[in-house]
Formats: structure tokens, C-alpha cells, sequence
């Protein structure tokens, strides 16, 4: 279960425990056992500040606190804090990427059968989509509305979310798309085959949750060649 340490202390002289941080990072790597540190400073008091440390669990936090540099920083840290600083132990019971749920469900959105649904609680009417394959961006939702409509009319399809990475404001996510041709696809009458694609989409949301860009790489060279649109000419 992962585990989470909040440390809340007041101090004055924050750009000095600022590179003591620094230096408990260069002296523990490869040891340590923390893997993500958030600090964040109180807006009514500049002098209250609150480290939220998240460990793989509570064992991996106490091998932590036992590393001799991690001992040592800290007695160094408590030297610069006004007041002694409290510690919080605390069990993660729900953790939710929020962004990244926001992206899956557009995943599973864009390929559910029938008619596509209204995309306004996922995506953001002035959308920007990067797409290699496009001479042109994408740009507003009834573009992007058509692009998808264009991939629904040619193939009954799937997205499986193999992988995600959410940091800031960004999602990438790595896919594998499942589908079979039932129509036309660039030209391409339906052929009834089963086509598999995998592919990499990173999205930035806004600040409300909707997406407002995208950026696509995927294999369109090895699903043309799986519809026999290359046998030509490789003759």
C-alpha cells in the first residue's frame, strides 16, 4: 500500500532548507526510497510550509528514515525551522489521476458503438490536434468530430489503454487499437479484416479538466499494410 509522509514546519529560512533538499537528493541516490516530494508553501503565512513525501509503502519509508544521510539532513533540517516540525503517517486509500481518467474515458467514448456521443465534457470546443498524417491540424470540435467519424465509418473499433504518465497538465498514454474494416477507409473499400495498431497519445487539459490538445504517433504505415493498400506497390 502506498504510504504518504506529510512533514509541516515553519521556518524563515527557506532557500537554506531549500538546498539541504537539494543535497539529501544528490547524497541518496540509488538509496533512497521515497519517489515523489511535493512542497507547498501556506498563502496566509509565507513562513508555514508543508513537504508531502509519497513512498511504494510504509516499509520503504522506514528503510528511508534509516539512511544515515536522510538522519542527518534532518537534524540539519529541524536546526532551521522556527518551531519543531510535526510528521503525519498516512495510508493512501484513493489515488486518482484525474486528468487521466478524463483521457481514458475519451478513449473508450470515441469507439463505443452507434452513433458517437456529444464530446463537450471531454474535449474543449477550440481542440488543437497534432496528427502526422494530416496535412493540416486539427482545430475546434467539429473538426474533430469529423476525424473520429472518418476512423467510425471505415472500422468497428477498440482502445486498450496499455499504459499512462500524468504530470502537470499532460497525459501520455500508450494504446493498442483493435478493429475490423466494415467500410470505406481512405478509399479503401470495407475488406472485413481484423487490424491491430498501436500508438502514443500525449494530451494537455485545462485547468477544468477538458482536453484541449493532443499530440498523436501510431504505426498508420503497418495498418495500411495489414488492408493490403501496399501490395500494389510492392509489385
Amino acid at each position: 500500500m502506498t504510504f504518504v509522509q506529510l512533514i509541516d514546519c515553519k521556518t524563515s529560512r527557506f532557500d537554506e532548507m531549500n538546498r539541504l533538499m537539494d543535497t539529501w537528493v544528490e547524497q541518496t541516490e540509488g538509496k533512497r526510497t521515497a519517489g515523489h516530494s511535493v512542497i507547498g508553501k501556506d498563502r496566509s503565512d509565507a513562513s508555514h510550509f508543508v513537504e508531502i513525501v509519497e513512498f511504494p509503502s510504509y516499509e520503504e519509508a522506514m528503510r528511508n528514515s534509516k539512511l544515515p544521510e536522510t538522519d542527518r539532513i534532518f537534524r540539519e533540517m529541524v536546526a532551521l525551522c522556527d518551531e519543531t516540525p510535526t510528521f503525519t503517517d498516512l495510508d493512501v486509500v484513493r489515488d486518482e489521476a484525474l486528468y487521466a481518467a478524463t483521457v481514458r474515458r475519451f478513449f473508450e467514448t470515441v469507439a463505443v458503438p452507434g452513433e458517437l456521443p456529444p464530446l463537450d465534457d471531454l474535449v474543449a470546443e477550440n481542440y488543437h490536434d497534432h496528427d502526422p498524417s494530416n496535412e493540416q491540424d486539427t482545430v475546434g470540435m467539429d473538426q474533430l468530430r469529423a476525424e473520429v467519424e472518418g476512423w467510425r465509418g471505415g472500422f468497428d473499433m477498440a482502445f486498450t489503454v496499455e499504459d499512462q504518465i500524468s504530470q502537470g497538465d499532460r497525459v501520455a498514454t500508450r494504446w493498442t487499437w483493435n478493429a475490423t474494416h466494415t467500410g470505406d477507409f481512405m478509399g479503401i473499400p470495407a475488406t472485413g479484416k481484423k487490424v491491430v495498431m498501436t500508438g502514443t497519445t500525449t494530451f494537455r487539459c485545462r485547468d477544468d479538466g477538458r482536453i484541449a490538445e493532443g499530440w498523436w504517433q501510431y504505426d498508420r504505415l503497418g495498418l495500411m499494410a495489414q488492408l493490403g493498400a501496399l501490395d500494389a506497390l510492392e509489385r
